[in-house]
């Protein structure tokens, strides 16, 4: 396994020549970080056994979002808050994406264009819930943004982890649409793509935003049942926290140029890119969010306040959702070399050029 930070450290330079004009603050403050990611020159923590006398300084990992190193735990804590919220019904995925036609839009105008995905998608949804016989009322959906293709090119998109079910808060009801023949059925996607793209067009031309010239009229809007939802749930926190590539698929790097690994989304297949290292590293920090941004929203009976009235329902229902999460690892321990007992974190954040950390405490 290669680590980003042995990429980072070859290629940094040609990488802010080559893309100097187009790296954005955001980018320059993850490659600074991640560069240093649990390395000889991070930020040290002190750690203290608790059976023994023993200490150890421990490089700190950098805690950037898209860090492939890092995150592991947030993930698996985003990850359980879902599942605790299931409800009993058909999940369905459904991703909304727009025209490689509006990508430089996208890109000139992150932060006001993924916002408007996340609006229109979420108002897609609704409006086909509440026009639905079978639901007629307020949905609930999990929606992460991606901004990548298995290829790591730039293509921004966003999934919907949506059951089948809705809340009538005027009647009080809780609705549920039948399980029809394999995976279900939710809503057409033809039509959803219709709706979707008037709405996002209108949102673009309401901020005074130039759309391009040419545009295709018919837009791709997917959507396919996926069970229970887990393992939708499972596939959209995989990139949540921890980057758009795995370290275990960066097959080689050399002075020159780098190869990873990825399954084609057309053959299922694997298959191997070789680029040159800034290309590498274009490819993946332009995928780094503005700063502040939120990659994944809840929305509806789903959405962080209702957690009320998600637990009413769960009683209501007679329904436990995931009682066992006994597969989920626990965030491992730092354990001591001497006597194998825990470690204990007493100081964080000691400077690298330190030596006399455990004398500072």
């Amino acid at each position: 396994m290669i680590a980003l930070a042995e990429v980072i450290s070859r290629h940094e330079a040609a990488y802010l020549q080559q893309y100097r004009h187009a790296i954005l603050p955001s980018h320059r403050q993850a490659l600074a970080v991640m560069k240093h990611c649990r390395t000889s020159l991070a930020p040290r923590m002190l750690a203290s056994c608790t059976a023994c006398d023993e200490r150890r300084l421990v490089p700190h990992s950098c805690g950037h979002r898209s860090c492939p190193h890092c995150q592991h735990h947030e993930s698996q804590q985003w990850l359980e808050r879902q599942l605790k919220r299931q409800v009993p019904a058909s999940y369905f995925l459904i991703t909304f994406t727009v025209p490689s036609e509006f990508r430089a839009l996208a890109w000139q105008h992150q932060r006001l264009f993924y916002a408007l995905l996340f609006e229109c998608a979420w108002a897609t949804v609704c409006t086909f819930s509440q026009n639905d016989k079978h639901l007629h009322g307020r949905p609930g959906a999990v929606s992460v943004l991606h901004t990548h293709s298995r290829r790591l090119d730039y293509h921004p998109h966003l999934h919907l982890a949506m059951p089948a079910a809705a809340l009538d808060a005027k009647c009080r009801r809780w609705r549920t649409k039948p399980r029809g023949k394999g995976n279900g059925y939710l809503f057409n996607h033809r039509a959803l793509s219709k709706v979707f793209r008037a709405k996002l067009l209108a949102a673009l031309g309401r901020e005074g935003l130039k759309l391009p010239a040419c545009h295709p009229q018919k837009w791709v809007v997917d959507c396919k049942g996926v069970g229970t939802g887990e393992k939708a749930l499972v596939y959209l926190g995989r990139y949540l926290y921890r980057g758009v590539i795995q370290e275990k698929d960066i097959l080689a790097c050399d002075e020159k140029q780098v190869s990873f690994r990825y399954r084609d989304s057309q053959t299922g297949r694997v298959a191997v890119r070789t680029v040159s290292g800034a290309t590498f590293l274009w490819l993946v920090l332009q995928h780094v969010l503005p700063k502040g941004f939120r990659r994944a929203r809840n929305f509806g009976f789903l959405h962080s306040n209702s957690k009320g009235l998600i637990a009413l329902l769960q009683v209501v229902l007679k329904v436990l959702p995931n009682a066992d999460l006994s597969w989920m690892k626990p965030r491992p321990l730092f354990l001591c070399a001497c006597c194998g007992a825990p470690m204990q974190v007493v100081r964080r954040r000691i400077p690298w050029h330190s030596t006399d950390g455990a004398a500072q405490v």
